[in-house]
């Protein structure tokens, strides 16, 4: 049964730090997880029960598989867009 990862405490915040190769390969790798909740989420079926992890534990609770999706998706947009801060700021860098 598919799973929404949890999103992080202060949101999705660009923290610029000199360090940010191994935040952006992190990223990268939380970016892949998401599509492919958001892809499994995408393609169940209507009757099919989604269950959602609490916080910092390993209980699951009932959700509704709608709200997860949509959840799911913008978060999958935040760190796309945090992503793509980061691709900007090195950019930049670069440039100087």
């Amino acid at each position: 049964m598919p799973f929404c990862e949890t999103r992080p405490e202060n949101g999705a915040e660009l923290v610029p730090t000199d360090n940010s190769a191994p935040h952006k390969v992190d990223l990268s790798s939380k970016i892949k997880e998401q599509k492919v909740v958001v892809d499994e989420l995408s393609n169940l079926k209507k009757n099919r029960k989604v269950y959602r992890q609490q916080q910092n534990s390993n209980i699951f609770f009932l959700a509704d598989r709608t709200e997860m999706l949509s959840e799911s998706k913008n978060l999958l947009d935040e760190l796309k867009k945090e992503y793509q801060e980061i691709e900007n700021l090195e950019k930049t860098k670069i440039k100087k």
